[in-house]
Formats: structure tokens, sequence, C-alpha cells
């Protein structure tokens, strides 16, 4: 597991459209996954002890969120040919056991994962209404066999978003595994 860091894509970038596959094939475009105040989109994988820290948040995460008026959506880019526990049928295994209540999607080619610049498992990318980037960082201070995880960053950030009110000040970079590249 090599620790790396989000690379803090600048705030205001765009909302890189994309059309991506979930565990059973069913076709997902970006334009359809927003919520009327926003998009969370989130790189996870099934392997990666840092996601799996926090997966026992995500699935209600996913339901409070979209009370708020926010999508979400996570996407897993790593290599499933080295990495076959993150291919699409695990992906889809892995999101009914652990009830996820958005779409799990996977980027074989990787493009998405480049077009966000994305670099580790988990990074987030929070996006408002308007397709522009509102926050990119952390999901929240705990680590794995270092409390449990309470999604106290990405929550303010979503909070702030339904609120009207301005990106958050302080934003810290997400770490976690690399993205297994191909």
């Amino acid at each position: 597991m090599a620790l790396t860091p989000s690379t803090m894509l600048p705030l205001d970038s765009p909302l890189p459209a994309f059309a991506l596959p979930d565990g059973h094939g069913d076709l997902h475009h970006s334009r359809d996954l927003a919520g009327p105040k926003g998009l969370l989109v989130i790189f996870i994988c099934n392997h990666c002890p840092y996601v799996k820290h926090i997966n026992p948040a995500l699935a209600p995460l996913g339901a409070e969120f979209r009370q708020l008026g926010v999508g979400m959506v996570a996407i897993s880019s790593n290599d499933a040919d080295q990495y076959p526990e993150d291919g699409p049928a695990q992906m889809a295994k892995a999101a009914a056991v652990l009830g996820y209540t958005f779409p799990y999607l996977h980027d074989e080619t990787q493009v998405v994962a480049q077009a966000f610049h994305a670099a580790c498992t988990p990074d987030l990318f929070l996006f408002d209404d308007m397709g522009r980037l509102v926050y990119r960082g952390q999901f929240d201070a705990t680590r794995p066999n270092q409390g449990v995880a309470d999604a106290a960053d990405i929550r303010r950030a979503v909070a702030a978003l339904a609120a009207g009110e301005p990106p958050l000040a302080e934003q810290v970079p997400s770490v976690g595994c690399n993205i297994k590249w191909k």
C-alpha cells in the first residue's frame, strides 16, 4: 500500500463529463447523477484499507446527502486485471453487501480518473449545481485503526453547499492507496 495524497484539483474546476457502467453493466451519465444542489464524486475501490475504513459511513451518507439535494456517485478506476477484487462483478457484490445508496461505477479505461486528476482512494470531489468544484479533500480526519469514520469534513462541505454558503476555507487533502494505473 502506497500512501498517496489527493492532487487537490483547483477549486472552480468544471465537472468532467462521463458515462460509465456500474457493476451490472448499466450505463450512468454524469449529467443525470447530480441533485439540485450538486454532486459528490468519490473515487474508491474494494480492497483499499482507507476505503474499507469509511465504507460503513458511505451508504447512509448517500441517503443523507440526497435529502440535502446533493447526488453521490462512487467510481473505481483501479486496474481490474491486476486487482480483480476491484472488477465490475466484485463491485456489484460490494455495493449490494454494503447497501450503497448511490451508483458504484467502473472506469475501465481510467480516462475519468485522469480527467479528475484523481490520485488515491478515497478521493472526493464536490461540485455545485453549476458543475463547479467547491470541495476536494478528505472524508474526515480519521484513518484506519484510528477512530471511527464520521465524515466530518465532507459533511461540513455539503452542508455549506446546501445552505448556499461559500466553499470551506480549509480543505485538507485526502490520503489513501494510490489508484492502480495500467
